[in-house]
Formats: C-alpha cells, structure tokens, sequence
C-alpha cells in the first residue's frame, strides 16, 4: 500500500468511528473516550519532552484522571473551570505560541514541558466536551474546517509547493499549501453558509481565524518535534504518525472556537 493510501484508509477508518461517537454517543461516554485520546497525546506529549518511559506513563495518566475527574468533583463550578482553561488556551495560542515560534524557544526542562503539555490538551479536551453538548452539528462544522484545511494543503503543497512556510520549524510546509487550504476553506464556507443561513462575511472571517490557528498549531508541534530530534510523536496512526500528529491543529482551533462560541452566547 501506498503512503497516500495508508493515510487516506487511517483516515477513513478514524472518521467510522469517530464520527458515530459525535452522533450518538452519551455525554459520560463521549467524555471517556475523548479523555482515551487525552491519555495517548499525553503520552506522547511527555515521550516528546523525553521523560522516562514510567514517567510517562504516570503523567499521561495523571492528566487524563484530572480530566476525567474534574467535572464531577467541581459540580456546579465545573462551567466556570471550563471557561478558564479555554481562557488559558486563548491566551497561550494567540500570544505565547506565536512568541515560542518567533524566539524558537526550546523549554527543554521537564516542568515546563509537563505544564505546557497541560495547557495544549487539557482545554482540548474541555472544548470537545463544550462543543459536542452544544450539538454534533457544531463539533463536526468546526472540526471539519481542520480537516478541509490539512487535506487541501496536502494536496496542493505536494503538486504546486515551491515557497517554504517555516523552513527552520517544517521544511515540508509551503506557502501554496496555505493558498489551496483557503481555497477549499472559501468554498466550504460558502456551502454553509446557504445551508445555515449564516452571513458569509462572517464565515469567511472565522474560517481565515481557524486557518491561521491550524497552521500554528501544527507548527508548533512540528518545532516541539523538531527539538526534541523526532519526526513523529508516535506510530499509533498509519501514515500520520501518532495521535498528537493528528490533533496538533485541533489544540489551536478547538478551544479559540470554543472561546468564540461561549462569547456569542453571553452576548446573545
């Protein structure tokens, strides 16, 4: 099997099961098995920053038992934990990331490496959480923003790639992969729109916003994977890589979305 056929059959296969779960799924479960996701970006995560391997497993498994636990042991003030930890992920993703990637920070210390890793998954996870309770609906138009970005920046950057992106962070990204992603992001922007009765100026300036993150958080990891002399975060994922290789952008997007999101409701 070819390398574009692996990555498309994981792809897929990822989609059967991950998409019936958004539909179906009850809110503990869905709960449990995004926090499994969790436990193996985690784990990841710490193999990145390059614990030893029980190290690693206790961290990973530390922070998914947080995870798991904290809406129940809060209560009633889990909504406003949530909202601090998307608070937190603004302000790391729109400010320190950008600055990380700038000054080409290592942070090689095991602390900063472990509370980064925090920062990254934990409102990951309360976004999926936030999101798939608002609708599956939600979840899916933002995710798929995600996906329609990396599979036309995949494909134009392979055929027309010539300007590198960042070629001190990834050498494989390319400035034509950019342009085709907004593209096809243009055009889905314009389907929903029709089809939610949505302003498209106001789409077209969300998705550009989810563009941007995408990038960055993809970036991001590729220089934590950079650092840390690895050019995957794992080998759980045919032709992906690992799990954080194919999350990284949704770490960006998912708690800025949220945080719009959350925002429009208390506005409204």
């Amino acid at each position: 099997m070819t390398p574009l056929l692996r990555r498309i059959s994981t792809a897929l296969l990822l989609l059967a099961v991950f998409v019936p779960a958004v539909l179906w799924a009850p809110a503990w479960l869905w709960a449990i098995l995004m926090a499994a996701v969790v436990a193996l970006a985690a784990h990841e995560w710490a193999r990145l920053s390059h614990f030893p391997p029980q190290t690693a497993c206790i961290y990973a498994a530390l922070l998914t038992l947080s995870a798991l636990a904290l809406p129940y042991v809060l209560r009633a003030d889990w909504a406003v934990f949530q909202t601090s930890l998307i608070v937190l992920a603004v302000a790391f993703w729109l400010v320190v990331a950008p600055l990380w990637l700038l000054g080409h920070w290592q942070a090689q210390h095991a602390f900063v490496r472990a509370a980064i890793g925090v920062v990254v998954l934990l409102p990951t996870w309360a976004a999926l959480l936030y999101l798939q309770a608002r609708g599956p609906a939600v979840l899916l138009g933002v995710m798929a923003v995600v996906w329609i970005a990396d599979t036309a920046a995949y494909f134009s950057g392979r055929h027309f790639g010539r300007h590198k992106l960042a070629p001190a962070i990834s050498p494989g990204k390319t400035w034509e992969g950019v342009a085709g992603a907004a593209v096809a992001l243009a055009l889905y922007a314009g389907a929903l729109s029709q089809l939610a009765d949505i302003p498209l100026q106001s789409l077209l300036l969300m998705v550009a916003g989810l563009l941007y993150l995408s990038v960055l958080g993809d970036l991001f990891e590729s220089w934590i994977k950079r650092v840390s002399g690895m050019k995957d975060s794992g080998d759980t994922l045919p032709g992906h890589g690992g799990v954080l290789d194919r999350i990284d952008a949704l770490t960006a997007t998912l708690p800025i979305a949220t945080g719009m999101l959350m925002w429009l409701e208390r506005a409204t």
